[in-house]
């Protein structure tokens, strides 16, 4: 299980928090999941980097944020307990308006190939999704400890979230699922400078 690193120890970590939880419903995420007793979680995706770029481009924090991503890891893989959880979930943030997507990692190679073609491989922590990510920008998990201390997991760092940059991440051959994303991120935030997905060498910055 990675525990990430605290907000300060991370290279503008502190940046980073202020401006993720002026999205009022990440805000609420990270105190209410404390609740549900998981110990390896993370909120995550686009949720946090698209905050940012909102706030980067004026708009109010929750705009354009089509879900909110909660993964977790339980080495319990069966439908039921999955679904147990999603339910509990659903109960605890039923009076906010928007969708949280909430996922048992330790799940996703089951249905992986199914959906993708492609092995996922073994996964021994929530941040395992993460690290898969198609892109290094939203790559990032943020969660509240039961003390109230934030804490960070950025495998590629907070720079290019903040920046606006958007960067893809190789680990899986899912260009495809980059390209279609980064096309919906450029019509909502046209600033973000995006790099394209090049097969078999580093890719060069597209400022179209």
């Amino acid at each position: 299980m990675s525990v990430g690193c605290a907000i300060d120890a991370c290279p503008r970590g502190p940046e980073f928090l202020v401006a993720v939880l002026q999205n009022r419903f990440n805000a609420e995420i990270l105190d209410r999941t404390r609740s549900l007793g998981f110990t390896d979680w993370w909120l995550t995706a686009g949720c946090l980097a698209q905050t940012v770029w909102n706030l980067k481009a004026g708009k109010a924090p929750e705009t354009g944020i089509e879900d909110y991503d909660l993964f977790y890891f339980d080495p319990d893989t069966s439908w039921d307990a999955e679904d147990h959880l999603i339910s509990r979930c659903a109960d605890l943030f039923s009076d906010l308006p928007i969708r949280i997507e909430l996922r048992n990692q330790a799940r996703v190679p089951i249905w992986y190939r199914q959906k993708f073609g492609l092995e996922y491989g073994a996964v021994q922590s929530a941040s395992d999704g993460i690290d898969r990510f198609a892109y290094q920008t939203t790559a990032i998990g943020l969660r509240r400890e039961l003390d109230g201390d934030y804490r960070l997991y950025t495998p590629f760092g907070v720079e290019a979230a903040l920046d606006g940059r958007v960067i893809p991440n190789k680990a899986l051959p899912i260009a495809s699922v980059y390209a279609a994303k980064v096309a919906r991120w450029k019509n909502i935030w046209p600033h973000l400078d995006v790099m394209p997905w090049v097969e078999g060498g580093d890719a060069d910055m597209d400022d179209d």
